[in-house]
Formats: C-alpha cells, structure tokens, sequence
C-alpha cells in the first residue's frame, strides 16, 4: 500500500454486528421446519434479506417463492421476518397451507399501532421505502388509512384527511438521523402529528448505526458486509459517510472486495447488517489480516441479549415431536452465527 506504515494498519470491529434477535429467531425457525417436517419448506419471499443465508437453507430443502400461490395446496409454508398483510394470511387459507409465521416481533408491534390508530380513524403517516415488503405487509393492515412517506423530501406530497387527527410510524430499518427529519418536517406541516406509542425503529438497528457513528470519524474506509436488498445494511454505509468515513462499500463476501480500496487506508472500519452470518465477517478479516490489518480494535456501542421465542405454532409442534424448541443449537447458519459471536 503506497505511503502506508504496515505497523499503522488497523481495523475498528463494530459491536453489536450481525444477527439480531428477529432474525436468529426467523432462520431458526426455518431449520427447526425441515428438521420437523422434512424437506421441501416453503418460504414466502427471502426469510431474511442476505445471499448466504437463503443459499444455506436452500441446500437444506427450503424453498423460496415470491407468491403465496406458487405454494401447493395443503403444503406448509413460512412467512419471512418482513411481515405479511392480511390478505396473504387470507390466501394461505383459501389454499389449505400450514402457514408459520415468522414475523419479526418488532415489525408485528407496528403492525397491531397500524390497526389500532386505523380503528380510531386516524390518519398513518407510514415513513418507509415504497415496494420495501416490510412496508408492505404494515399497509396492508390499513390500506385505507396509510399513506407511504418515503424521505424527507416526500413530505411535501403529502396530504391527509384531517390535520388533528394524524400519526406516524416507520419501517423498523431505517436511518435514526433520517426518520428524525421526516418527522420533523411532517410535524412543520401537521403540528399536531402524533408519535407513536414507542420507537419504531428496532434496537439492532440502531445499536449498529451507533457503533458506525462512533467509528467512522476515524476510518478511512467502512466495510459494511450485508446484501444488496438488505434496507439495514444499506443504511450502514450511508451512516458511515455521513459521519465522516473517507469511503464505504457493502459486500456480501470477502472476494467481492477490492483492493485497490485499501490504497492509502490506515484504518479500515467493519461491521454487518442485522441479517448477517458471523461467518461472513469473520472472512473479511482474514482478508484484511492477511494484507497487513491484523491490529483489530472493537468499538461497543451497545449490549444485546435479547431473545425471541419461535413462532407458537412451530413449538406446539415441535413439543409434541418431541423435539426441542429452544431458541438455541439451530442448524448450520444460526450456529454459525452463534459459535463466532
């Protein structure tokens, strides 16, 4: 690396990183469903938004659809950590499937504040990415009285039946700084917008934009590892710019990075979305150590233990197997994950 000291190098190692309690609970979920009823597990959409993942389990005997009716009939199916609306619940039925959900508890949370404010007659400022299946599964608890808001810059499109009778929610893995704004510029225009009841945004979310803002004034490069379609992941790097890193890029394996990125870099920030095998981090650190960045320093920024039960209708029938229904010692992705945390 020209101009570079090789006893300068280091790398600053995010924490929390990858996997957060959603989305353990949501690949287990998939695991202990073909542990159960053997292959082939239909799952509706990607259960979790990251390559590696939805590779791993597909060699397992998931398989992954976009429609509910591309399902057989009487078939079990997994609804992903995204969320559903209703009507998909309704077409699950009509199709006789043995549905499971695994519906993020914290997505499911907006969902009850989207039908309780929409009972009341409000007005649901929904701040999201349009065509995101999160934000589609949240309006469909109440088309009618959703409207989408997709930036701050959206805000001025937007118009509502009644201006004292109107609230927000937000998809749970957007940019804290940037859903901050929307609502700032929401409340200019409708002073009496109300909040919701507690913070919509999840706290893997932003535990992990924390550590990259606390990082990245000191990087001159961010790499974050997630997928593409990954909103969390996507956000990471723009966290990362915004907060002063030099340069940052998302990958979703070592070999996709370039090393002509590291010309001139003496610190190397690192950190994965909240979808993120351990595994896949741990691939590019080797990368980074074999290139002279073997000086690793963690940056905490937060402590997480919290841990989500399987869906109920996956240990009901896991109990009466037999078979365990702990959250812990799942199959090869989640202990991936596990064994390197």
């Amino acid at each position: 690396m020209v101009g570079v000291d090789t006893q300068t190098k280091r790398v600053l190692l995010a924490a929390p990183r990858g996997y957060c309690a959603g989305v353990d609970r949501a690949v287990i979920t998939v695991e202990k469903a073909l542990d159960l009823y053997g292959p082939p597990v239909y799952v509706r959409k990607e259960i979790v938004h990251n390559k590696h993942v939805v590779t791993t389990l597909e060699k397992r005997g998931a398989i992954f659809v976009d429609e509910t009716d591309q399902v057989p009939e009487g078939a079990t199916v997994i609804f992903s950590a995204h969320g559903v609306a209703p009507v998909v619940h309704e077409e699950a039925k009509a199709l006789s499937l043995k549905t499971i959900d695994a519906t993020c508890p914290l997505v499911t949370k907006v969902h009850r504040e989207a039908t309780r404010f929409a009972s009341q007659d409000y007005d649901i400022l929904l701040i999201g990415h349009e065509g995101h299946e999160e934000v589609v599964g949240t309006a469909g608890e109440a088309p009618e009285h959703i409207t989408l808001v997709d930036g701050p810059d959206d805000v001025v499109n937007v118009e509502v039946r009644d201006p004292e009778r109107v609230v927000w929610l937000s998809q749970t893995t957007l940019s804290v700084d940037e859903t901050m704004e929307t609502v700032r510029r929401l409340r200019e225009k409708f002073p009496h917008l109300q909040d919701p009841p507690s913070d919509d945004i999840c706290y893997a979310t932003q535990n992990r934009q924390l550590a990259v803002k606390q990082m990245a004034p000191e990087c001159d490069l961010m790499i974050v590892v997630g997928s593409r379609n990954s909103s969390n992941s996507v956000r990471l790097v723009e966290v990362a710019l915004e907060h002063g890193s030099r340069a940052g890029h998302l990958v979703d394996y070592a070999d996709e990075l370039d090393e002509a990125w590291l010309d001139g870099v003496t610190t190397v920030g690192v950190t994965s979305g909240a979808s993120v095998p351990e595994i896949l981090v741990r691939g590019v650190l080797d990368y980074l150590a074999a290139r002279g960045y073997e000086d690793v320093k963690p940056i905490v920024a937060a402590e997480e233990s919290l841990l989500f039960a399987l869906p109920n209708e996956l240990r009901r029938d896991l109990k009466a197997r037999g078979m365990s229904d702990s959250m812990r010692g799942g199959g090869q992705v989640a202990q991936g994950a596990d064994s390197l945390h």
